[in-house]
């Protein structure tokens, strides 16, 4: 086996027949498997045992010798050595063929490689190598032809016959060859006579030299007299002659450049594009299984080998009898398809098809798509030591555990429960053991506790959107079968309990539990990677019982209270109540006297109180306070207990009480307390978005461990007080409605006056429509805000504290439940115009509940469509980006990028305080009211200093940015600043692009689907939400595209005709006239200043058209603003950072237009890393630079230009990337995550990183030799 960490690099090639030969173990002659009777492999045949090895274990194939003891000998008889099976998944063989065939994949491949090599075109060249058209191998003396010049009947005729007039003219018309050659000149000119081109062509060849040749043996030969040298010269002289960009000419040559150099720098030799050995695989990668019922199942590989094998014998044979040439080449073409149909079936013409007409599936089919080594295989593999249960609330687990069901921890823990009854001498062998655990003895019961508490376990929920997807818990053995999960945690799972099921993994090595615990631990994921903010709010029931305990009530509410139960005749209650309306205003000593009155019924816990500072154990009060009062309530004594004892005293829900606790809640001792409550308002309780800034503080200021102990008690306090609420709902909590029937009958009216005007013609079907949707609209709208009134008439009623507090529902959803539905929506988004008048509380109607059910099934489609579409917009961001690690700590850059409010004059979508933070500073930044410096130059702006730049009025920033990093490999920590999901500096080997494009695909899902129709004259579509990220980051042309200025200068005139208008731009030095396409919107006046890239009319700019005329920092701050519009509008916040990553991806390649006296090719793309490197070492050695020009990539495309031809490869278009990567000997660093995921290497990131630098400095000198040279055995032959 290979040890794949001794290399630090793999490289890809040809296969020459002798490197191909070398791999074999032995030729496969026979076309059978294996003996039907005796199930046995066949002698020479495709499971042969002499050349694959044996198929039993220590066990050659007559039975001689078995056994371990003659391991390493050959079985005298059968030729088998003894060893182990698994050589069969090693061993390859080989088929000699009988004639040379061309690979496939360098034939019908686009570009055709061969094609470019040899300069023949694709079709011609198919022609010669299926025997249909033959080719010139030399054109003698004769100028009629030239070497490589292809010939078909119509064009062999008349070259033919031409130079057969050229002989005639040298033969003594007397001779009887003279006649001879006259008739035969005029039977190639009569196109009724068949023409026998061997005859014709044997005749030429004797008197002029010429050799005409078809087949893979004909190109073989051609091939292998490439000069590859001088063909690279000779293209490279034709190109300086051919001038202009859309030059077709040009176009062709550039081609043919690339392909010739990818020879010239690999060392590869043409002629390896044909084969004349096939490789056979090793058996147990095609294996055969015998089925119930002796029938066998055998992989579709074997069939296409028994084929090439077949048709090979029966050449061979054809050959040794020396039959005619037409049966020859019949059986040669028959051959040719054969191997096709194994490297790539259905590559050309029909796919050869099994039983049930099902296309067989052949090498390049095992490589390809989902189901193909790459991607099922390599990049997914399964894993040992993982379980999968429903998941149930855990209301009882703290922050960092997770329930696992007890018969799940003995599965998953087999093996360790099995070591340590032995060790412990319970058991006796692992036999005992095993059965032990079987019968779940006590014992194993007893062992278990102990060993779970050392093995954290990760918990996975499909899909994993983002990094929080799987994270680490330590396990507590719980009854039952579900999977019991924190409550708080659901948020970075999004997983709910409605029948959610999770995976669970068992970290087996001490490096893989460490991690787990330190990086993965549930109770340190506190923060979203996507935006950095907290994504462990409290929801739902925890909101409710803290939104309760907050909840103040005045000495008038208990005596309303009391009144109404004694109305209900219950006395007792009402004097309890009496009891909480006198006790309004009560001073206590300390917290413990509040918590004992309480609990024995003295007070309450929304009574209105005062508490010696002294005695409340809050670190955060200065001791000048320590004998003042403290006005607040029982419950939010009880609610501050919780909070960290520095944290200020929470009082009221205000960003203020956060920093500070108000004075005003402070008293002198001395004060009328009860006077002083009775004349003060009631405070607001704490809502949902009150306790995302609570946990927000905390972080900022205590991190992890506080936030997470707070977060706990939080939950117990939410649920212990939510159960003590008792709410419940009815029908009645929903008060109904009934002035809507007036807004009704009031509306119609005017809809029957609109209806007569639009009869009378004086109003468009489209003008009454609008009025109609108008109305309704405003009917709904006052609906909904006279119910929002009287909701806050009873702010006490449980629906409408379940609402105001934020754990469930809102203003439209108590419209719809006690006012009406409103209108609804069509299939295609548009409102229908019959409203539904009716509200849940009544009932709907037949035909309103069919209105609203359009609406309703056009929405669960588009989810269903959003999930795949929003999925592989994912895959296509993390294949782009996975390689973008943080390598160093610095790039040394000079400069960065500049950063403002970002939006435009209409509206901010994200303000500089909030870009700027965890940003490093590229230049001091300078208060310009009294000259102090805020930050200083190379320093992280944090969040205090950033609030400073924004109070100091500073509009730009020049920041570090990913856009300018000149980070080798990746990027640098300066430039990117502070990790989202930590809140700190970013740690030298963070996966960064996988982060960023998680963050940009995980959100996905929430945006829309539509593109919405705007009606008017153009009647354009506008695209939205998802289809136009994909746009942005696909760099496609938009549908609607704007014209854009190419210079800075003056609109000098607009001028108008039918619809259309001509638009002229101009400065000092150049003017330009743009005409926009029919019906387009103009956003410019005469005499306005316009710059260079400035949309002139309405539509989305196409991002390659503004690279071209203003540069790379226009289209990076484009892109930047259109992706954040979007998430925006759907109220998701996404990091710059994130899309900084992905711009940075797609701007990283360089076209070269001139190559100076650099290595680097005309015509090709090459990262700005490289054209960097290659221009210096030119301007070190004195010589000229190269010039180049940036261009913008779609994500797809980047990713397939990525250096490494894994990546590539297991990406996309798999068989493409791997020709081409072999033909350009490609060799891959392995410096992404893909890459070293695929050939079984701990990644490059992360604490992979470290021991990746460790391993290339020790060992870089002893493995210059040793890289990996592997020319995938069964890919490419």
């Amino acid at each position: 086996m290979i040890d794949v960490n001794r290399y630090g690099s793999m490289q890809i090639g040809l296969a020459s027949p002798e490197r191909i030969l070398e791999w074999s173990y032995g030729e496969v002659t026979k076309p059978e498997t294996i003996n039907y009777r005796s199930l046995k492999p066949e002698p020479d045949g495709l499971f042969c045992e002499r050349i694959f090895g044996p198929s039993k274990d220590f066990e050659c194939h007559c039975g001689r010798y078995k056994k371990i003891r003659y391991q390493g000998m050959v079985c005298e008889k059968c030729g088998v050595e003894i060893t182990t099976k698994s050589v069969r998944r090693e061993r390859m063989g080989h088929i000699k063929l009988a004639t040379p065939v061309v690979h496939i994949w360098y034939l019908k491949g686009i570009p055709c490689r061969i094609g470019m090599v040899l300069d023949v075109s694709p079709k011609s060249l198919e022609e010669v190598v299926y025997f249909i058209s033959n080719i010139v191998l030399d054109p003698g003396n004769t100028p009629h032809l030239s070497k490589c010049e292809v010939l078909d009947e119509k064009t062999a005729r008349m070259k033919f016959a031409a130079i057969t007039r050229d002989i005639l003219t040298k033969l003594d018309p007397e001779s009887s060859e003279y006649a001879g050659t006259e008739m035969m000149i005029e039977k190639m000119e009569n196109i009724k006579e068949p023409f026998e081109f061997i005859a014709y062509a044997s005749y030429i060849s004797r008197h002029t030299g010429a050799k005409f040749g078809t087949g893979a043996e004909a190109i073989k030969q051609l091939l292998s007299e490439v000069d590859i040298q001088a063909e690279y010269d000779k293209i490279e002289a034709e190109l300086k002659e051919t001038v202009g960009k859309k030059n077709q000419r040009r176009q062709k040559l550039l081609k043919r450049l690339d392909v010739i150099d990818s020879f010239l720098k690999s060392n590869n030799k043409p002629e390896h594009m044909v084969l004349d050995v096939v490789p056979v695989i090793p058996p147990d990668l095609r294996p055969m299984l015998q089925l119930d019922g002796g029938r066998f199942a055998t992989s579709d590989l074997n069939d296409l080998y028994r084929r090439v094998i077949t048709r090979n014998t029966r050449l061979q044979k054809l050959i040794d009898i020396n039959a005619p040439s037409v049966i020859l080449m019949n059986e040669k073409r028959m051959l040719q398809e054969s191997v096709d149909a194994l490297i790539d079936n259905g590559r050309r013409g029909k796919a050869v098809t099994g039983a049930g007409g099902r296309a067989l599936k052949s090498l390049s089919s095992a490589l390809k798509g989902k189901q193909g080594r790459f991607r099922l295989n390599l990049l997914g593999k399964r894993v040992d030591y993982s379980g999968r249960s429903v998941i149930a609330v855990g209301p009882d687990l703290k922050m960092y555990q997770a329930g696992i069901p007890r018969e799940m921890a003995v599965s998953l823990l087999r093996p360790f429960i099995a070591a340590e009854l032995i060790k412990q001498e319970v058991a006796t062998s692992h036999k005992q053991a095993d059965r032990m655990i079987s019968r779940y003895d006590e014992k194993v019961l007893d062992v278990l506790e102990v060993i779970i508490k050392e093995h954290p376990v990760l918990l996975n929920r499909a899909p994993t959107l983002h990094r929080l997807g799987i994270q680490a818990f330590e396990p507590k053995l719980v009854d039952g079968k579900a999977i019991r999960l924190h409550p708080l945690v659901c948020g970075g799972f999004n997983a709910d309990f409605d029948g959610d099921q999770m995976a669970v993994h068992v970290p087996l090595s001490e490096e893989a539990k460490a991690e787990a615990r330190i990086l993965m631990l549930a109770s340190n994921n506190i923060l979203g990677p996507k935006d950095g903010r907290t994504i462990v709010t409290p929801s739902q029931d925890m909101v409710l019982g803290n939104f309760y305990i907050t909840m103040e009530y005045d000495k008038a509410v208990y005596e309303h209270k009391a009144q109404e139960l004694r109305e209900n005749g219950e006395e007792l209650e009402a004097e309890k109540y009496d009891l909480f309306a006198e006790s309004e205003g009560k001073i206590f000593a300390t917290y413990d006297q509040v918590i004992l009155a309480y609990e024995t019924g003295k007070v309450d816990l929304h009574n209105r109180i005062a508490v010696r500072i002294g005695g409340l154990n809050k670190m955060y009060f200065d001791e000048s306070d320590y004998d003042k009062y403290l006005i607040t309530t029982v419950g939010k004594l009880i609610f501050n207990s919780i909070m960290p004892s520095k944290l200020p005293y929470l009082n009221e829900p205000t960003k203020e009480n956060l920093k500070d606790t108000p004075r005003k809640y402070i008293v002198e001792p001395g004060t009328d307390v009860k006077t002083l409550i009775s004349e003060s308002p009631l405070i607001k309780p704490f809502i949902k978005k009150n306790f995302g800034m609570i946990i927000d503080e905390v972080f900022n200021r205590f991190r992890t461990t506080e936030t997470s102990i707070m977060l706990d008690k939080l939950k117990d306090l939410g649920f212990k007080m939510s159960t003590k609420a008792a709410f419940t709902i009815s029908l009645f909590d929903i008060t109904p409605f009934d002035k809507k029937r007036e807004y009704f009958k009031d509306v119609e009216a005017k809809i029957d006056e609109i209806k007569r005007m639009y009869d009378n013609g004086y109003l468009t079907n489209e003008e009454r429509y609008n009025y109609v949707i108008g109305l309704w609209d405003g009917v709904k709208n006052r609906v909904q805000s006279e119910l929002t009134e009287q909701r806050k008439q009873d702010p006490y009623n449980p629906l409408v504290m379940i609402s105001d507090s934020g754990a469930r529902g809102s203003a439209s959803h108590f419209t719809q439940l006690s006012g009406m539905r409103g209108l609804m929506a069509n299939t295609s988004g548009k409102p229908i115009e019959i409203p539904v008048k009716s509200c849940f509380r009544e009932g709907l109607t037949v035909s309103e509940y069919f209105i609203s059910t359009h609406g309703t099934r056009k929405g669960n489609t588009d989810t269903a469509l959003k999930t795949a579409e929003s999925g592989y917009l994912t895959r296509r961001l993390v294949d782009v980006s996975h390689d973008v690690i943080i390598r160093e700590e610095d790039c040394g850059v000079d400069h960065g990028f500049i950063v403002k409010d970002l939006g435009d004059e209409a509206a901010t979508m994200v303000k500089l305080v909030d870009r700027v933070v965890g940003r490093f500073s590229v230049k001091d930044i300078i208060d310009p009211n009294d000259g102090s410096i805020i930050v200083k130059a190379g320093d992280l702006i944090t969040a205090f200093a950033a609030k400073k730049i924004e109070q100091a009025g500073i509009k730009e920033v020049e920041v570090r940015s990913l856009f300018t990093c000149e980070c080798a490999n990746g990027v640098c920590q300066k430039c990117y600043g502070t990790n989202l999901a930590t809140g700190m500096v970013v740690n030298i080997g963070e996966a960064v692009g996988t982060m960023a494009a998680q963050s940009i695909g995980e959100p996905g899902t929430q945006l829309t689907m539509r593109t919405f129709h705007t009606g008017g004259v153009a009647g354009s579509d506008i695209t939205q939400g998802l289809p136009r990220v994909e746009e942005l980051f696909e760099a496609r042309n938009p549908k609607k595209e704007a014209v854009i200025s190419n210079i800075n200068g003056k609109v000098v005139s607009i001028k108008e005709e039918s619809g259309m208008y001509e638009i002229v731009v101009a400065n000092d030095l150049d003017s330009f006239t743009y005409n926009p396409v029919f019906g387009s919107k103009l956003l410019v006046k005469v005499g306005e200043e316009v710059e260079t890239g400035q949309k002139l009319t309405e539509g989305s700019i196409n991002p390659k058209n503004l690279l071209e005329v203003a540069g790379p920092v226009a289209v990076q701050n484009y892109i930047l603003k259109e992706v954040n519009k979007i998430y925006k509008s759907q109220s998701l916040d996404i990091s710059d950072k994130h899309i900084e990553v992905i711009v940075h991806q797609m701007l990283r390649k360089i076209l070269v237009i001139e190559t100076g006296d650099t290595d680097l090719v005309y015509g090709t793309k090459v990262s700005n890393y490289e054209f960097m490197r290659a221009n210096k070492a030119a301007l070190l050695a004195g010589k000229r630079p190269a010039v180049g020009r940036q261009v913008l990539l779609g994500i797809t495309k980047a990713a397939l230009e990525t250096e490494s031809f894994l990546s590539a490869a297991s990406f996309q278009e798999t068989t493409k990337v791997l020709a081409d990567a072999a033909i350009k000997g490609k060799r891959d660093f392995l410096s992404g995550l893909k890459e070293n995921a695929i050939v079984g290497k701990l990644i490059p990131a992360g604490t992979g990183l470290k021991n990746f630098g460790i391993e290339e400095t020790v060992e870089d000198e002893e493995t210059e030799d040793e890289d990996f040279d592997f020319s995938f055995h069964d890919e490419i032959f």
